[in-house]
């Protein structure tokens, strides 16, 4: 599952190396330079230090934040805050692939330091974050269908084991439907920290290559906040995917390493990384399209569709209601950021 999407990144580079031999205009190589507002690569350096300190802190309290409300009754997930809670956040990953990423990308891919044909003639950013919303469905189906057939010989024969206690209490039953959802739920968290974590490596990229101090200081704090929710977001369904503690703790520190590691590796590509060179905007552009695609589908298929659709939600319009209130809440204030990040 994973693996197959792994591979289509992997894909997208290998066609981003051929289409990037292009040359590079110097008017493209020094346009950071000419529009920047304070480049000083001893500051900028320092700020890139306290910002992958900063957004390794946010990023673990908001991943962990869900992980713990089991420990708290009112935010069990059997309750409806806790429901509310997700859809909340679940509007933060919606607003994210929406108004952060899908637009940088647009920006990156019809930038004026890339060759009118074919960059200028077809629209990339849609057409690669439509294929990748189709590949995101094409690996959650094939591996719901995969898993969910073991569970039916794992089950049946539980149920030939124990035939008269399945009779009485219909336990393999209630059990398959149970392990169902639970496969499910795992599925959504594997496949929903795959598109978080490329995104992620991105936007530290793009930090840890930049000098301009203006842009790095607003950048900060706005992460600080993405990170957070976003983690929310994850968190929460790491959480329902009950997976073990080994588990978690390796998704936590995926999710909360990759955009102190994008910065760290854009630090150490300063001097040869240009934002506006040909190749970066193609990478970038492309990968954010393939990023965009994925996190609007999980959002709306895995998670709120799912929610929203699910037997809690349908059996009370006024946990409806405050649920469509939470989403508008969450994908506003996700909105709102994109004025800085």
């Amino acid at each position: 599952m994973a693996t197959s999407l792994v591979k289509l990144y992997s894909i997208v580079f290998i066609i981003l190396s051929m289409l990037t031999t292009q040359s590079v205009s110097s008017e493209c190589e020094l346009e950071e330079t000419s529009n920047s507002c304070n480049i000083n690569k001893e500051e900028s350096l320092k700020l890139k230090l306290i910002a992958i300190a900063i957004i390794l802190a946010s990023s673990v309290i908001g991943v962990c934040i869900p992980l713990f409300t089991r420990s708290i009754p009112a935010l069990n997930p059997d309750k409806q805050l806790f429901i509310v809670i997700k859809t909340f956040a679940s509007g933060i990953i919606l607003a994210t692939g929406f108004t952060h990423v899908l637009p940088d990308s647009f920006d990156m891919l019809w930038s004026d330091c890339l060759k009118e044909n074919p960059w200028h003639k077809f629209p990339f950013t849609g057409f690669v974050a439509m294929l990748s919303a189709i590949v995101t469905l094409m690996v959650d189906s094939m591996a719901t269908s995969i898993y969910s057939k073991k569970l039916i010989k794992v089950t049946a024969g539980a149920q030939e084991r124990d035939q008269e206690m399945a009779r009485e209490t219909n336990s393999g039953h209630n059990h398959g439907i149970m392990s169902l959802s639970l496969m499910r739920n795992r599925v959504i968290a594997l496949v929903l920290e795959l598109g978080i974590v490329v995104h992620s490596v991105v936007i530290g990229l793009s930090v840890g290559a930049s000098s301009n101090t203006c842009t790095i200081k607003g950048l900060v704090a706005a992460l600080c906040f993405h990170q957070m929710f976003e983690g929310m977001g994850l968190g929460g369904c790491i959480l329902q995917a009950e997976y073990k503690w080994v588990k978690k703790t390796i998704m936590v520190f995926f999710f909360s390493v990759t955009t102190p590691l994008g910065i760290a590796i854009g630090i150490g590509l300063s001097n040869i990384y240009k934002e506006n060179s040909p190749t970066a905007l193609i990478t970038v552009g492309l990968l954010n399209a393939s990023s965009a695609g994925l996190l609007i589908y999980m959002a709306l298929v895995d998670l709120l569709a799912v929610d929203f659709m699910g037997a809690k939600l349908q059996a009370s319009i006024k946990l409806q209601f405050k649920s469509f209130v939470a989403v508008l809440l969450g994908a506003g204030l996700m909105s709102l950021m994109a004025k800085w990040a």
